[in-house]
């Protein structure tokens, strides 16, 4: 009885969990703090830009959390965790693509690295998020994969390492998320790679359907890889969210693959392949109905220009 008292006041004082987002004005890392805000999280975010991103600058959510600048592989250890300070939870979306191998280790291994590392000195952390990549896509690096693509692995590895290491070592209390291809958003992009929701939901479904999740599991390397379903970037955030205010105690697991991800952040089945159909269909409606009246419409026209030029 003391205790749930002691919880409700509390609450009454507006006590909450202090989540850190690394990369929180990215593509997913923003997504993720707007989740925490939404679930009554303190939220802080730390990028380079220390801004909340364009596309969500103007909602009120965004008042709510505290930007930070900070560059995770030029900071000295003691102005990093003035910035990183004292967080119960983090959550990193930190990452790089491209085709430097210095930039694809440093991006992706030591930018992480150190922004664990300062979390852990905190002395206050409880849990770890971490958007790694899926094991089959990692299961390509060896044949699949131009060389310089091990670095991307190698930093990843090293991420992943020093995420369990902020939590002093026990797994129970990180949890990896492990896309394919994510997808989102209102715009398609080429570096980094991005088709928007309309277009990734479609092939979501259609990718889901039996005919290819057999073929995925028939094929090797990449073939596999480009048939699975990529996950939308919605289900990522709130996979990473759902992790970071995880107070049940229960461990905390990896989830590999579009299934699993969708799985655990609860995100709804995709049905952008039926809503397309849809869309066709009454689009279909709408024409036939319009033809109906207009063509003969146009073709009486044209019969009256022709009787005029003949008198």
């Amino acid at each position: 009885m003391i205790k749930t008292v002691f919880f409700l006041a509390l609450l009454s004082q507006g006590w909450s969990l202090s989540v850190t987002v690394f990369g929180g004005s990215g593509f997913c890392g923003s997504r993720v703090c707007k989740l925490l805000v939404d679930r009554g999280a303190t939220v802080s975010s730390i990028s380079k830009s220390g801004a909340p991103p364009k596309w969500f600058k103007d909602e009120d959510w965004t008042k709510q959390v505290e930007w930070k600048s900070a560059d995770l592989l030029s900071s000295s250890d003691e102005a990093l965790d003035a910035v990183v300070g004292t967080p119960d939870a983090v959550v990193s979306c930190v990452g790089a693509i491209g085709t430097d191998p210095s930039i694809l280790l440093k991006g992706n291994g030591d930018a992480n690295k150190a922004a664990f590392e300062s979390a852990m000195r905190g002395g206050k952390l409880q849990r770890a998020a971490y958007i790694s990549v899926s094991s089959e896509v990692d299961a390509c690096k060896e044949n699949w994969l131009p060389e310089f693509f091990k670095s991307y692995f190698e930093g990843k590895i090293i991420a992943e390492k020093a995420a369990i290491d902020s939590v002093g070592g026990d797994t129970s209390k990180v949890c990896f998320v492990k896309p394919t291809f994510i997808y989102g958003g209102d715009s398609f992009g080429i570096n980094p790679p991005r088709v928007n929701f309309e277009y990734g939901a479609g092939v979501e479904e259609l990718l889901f359907l039996p005919p290819f999740k057999i073929a995925a599991d028939l094929t090797p390397g990449l073939i596999k890889v480009a048939l699975r379903p990529p996950v939308c970037v919605d289900s990522v955030a709130a996979a990473c969210a759902k992790a970071a205010l995880d107070e049940s105690g229960a461990d905390l697991p990896t989830v590999d693959g579009t299934e699993a991800i969708n799985a655990y952040s609860g995100h709804p089945k995709s049905t952008g392949l039926t809503d397309a159909l849809a869309w066709s269909k009454e689009k279909l409606t709408e024409f036939y109905d319009w033809a109906k009246v207009e063509v003969p419409k146009a073709v009486d026209t044209v019969q009256q220009k022709i009787e005029e030029t003949k008198k």
